[in-house]
């Protein structure tokens, strides 16, 4: 929350004598204000999760306030508990940055009182318009330094530490979601760089910043929008300039974690060949036809790679798939056959074991 922002905020509620709420377009909280005792459910979930709800942002932006130029009344709906309020649209050229809520249930607040509140939204929206274009070149800068080319990935880096002067070792964190959602970076730390980059979001985060807290944070704006985030992390990044190769990496461990689970670089094992080669060529490197007809047969692949993670015991494996041994028994022979590979001989385990651990990944 920007303390400029915040006196914005506490200006209008004492010079409106209401609850204030300062937003951005989106309907993420920046600032809020008390006075008295004043609350309803729509200011409190405000508060409580940083966002209103995006049934609040549709009801209030039936009033028209994302084109208004003035205060807008917002009349309240007693079916919802919500109280009427009254709404100073945030703009600066022209351009609508936020909303100013003041609580004003007993239509206390007169035309000439809310016009003499505008120029602190005039001040709020240069405020915001400023911060929205500084975020916007380095989201540039970082996606320079995520370019293939080394000399625009040098000029990047030597931009944004004299820019944002961030703190190494950097940590690199990937969020991939089913189609393109956005994500809000005034709701991350200020010192967090961010950038969507091949329809991925990119936070490069200093060492100074807790990495779990602001990828928790992250994942639960894009998770408010139902969108399902798989997420890859990598670190260390020792220099702004390693970031490149930290997002390659980053990358391949968002693609293969599941929906909603969050996956290390270190922790990808024999995964990690996915950064090293292109699908087809990973595909051709480590299929054979057997393994091809194999994994046309989606009870026996199961069956091949419980047997191969379990370090081939039967007993684990039978187990594990809730079957009888004589049946598993029955499958690894028909495994085999179609495969032409043994089982017992340990390179044909780890031909059949790459092939299917990387199959699942490959386009």
């Amino acid at each position: 929350m920007a303390p400029d922002l915040q006196e914005i905020a506490e200006q209008a509620a004492d010079l409106l004598r209401a609850p204030a709420t300062l937003e951005d377009r989106d309907f993420h909280l920046v600032a809020y204000a008390a006075h008295g005792d004043t609350i309803d459910p729509v200011r409190m979930d405000s508060i409580l999760h940083r966002r209103a709800s995006e049934a609040v942002r549709a009801r209030f932006e039936r009033y028209g306030i994302a084109r208004a130029t003035g205060p807008v009344r917002i009349p309240a709906d007693t079916s919802l508990g919500q109280l009427g309020r009254l709404c100073l649209p945030v703009r600066w050229n022209n351009v609508t940055y936020g909303y100013l809520w003041l609580l004003d249930d007993q239509e206390r607040i007169t035309g000439a009182q809310a016009a003499g509140a505008m120029p602190l939204c005039e001040r709020a929206g240069l405020l915001m318009a400023r911060q929205a274009r500084e975020r916007d070149d380095l989201g540039w800068k970082v996606a320079d330094l995520l370019s293939a080319h080394p000399d625009a990935r040098t000029r990047a880096a030597d931009d944004l530490a004299e820019a944002a002067s961030p703190e190494p070792p950097f940590t690199v964190a990937v969020l991939r979601t089913p189609s393109p959602e956005p994500l809000n970076p005034w709701q991350l730390p200020h010192s967090v760089l961010t950038t969507v980059w091949q329809r991925d979001h990119v936070l490069v985060i200093p060492g100074s910043t807790p990495t779990a807290t602001t990828l928790g944070r992250a994942r639960r704006l894009l998770e408010e929008r139902n969108a399902s985030v798989q997420t890859g992390v990598h670190a260390p990044c020792p220099t702004l300039e390693d970031v490149h190769e930290g997002w390659l990496r980053a990358r391949v461990a968002a693609r293969t974690a599941a929906p909603g689970e969050t996956r290390d670089w270190a922790s990808l094992g024999v995964l990690r060949l996915l950064r090293t080669a292109g699908d087809d060529a990973l595909a051709q490197s480590t299929q054979t036809p057997g393994t091809a007809r194999l994994l046309e047969n989606a009870d026996l692949s199961e069956t091949a790679r419980t047997f191969l993670d379990l370090a081939g015991s039967v007993q684990q494996t039978a187990k594990a798939l809730n079957i009888h041994r004589q049946t598993l028994y029955h499958r690894l022979s028909r495994i085999e056959d179609l495969t032409n590979l043994t089982l017992a001989n340990g390179q044909d385990r780890l031909t059949l074991h790459l092939a299917l651990t990387l199959a699942p990944h490959l386009a």
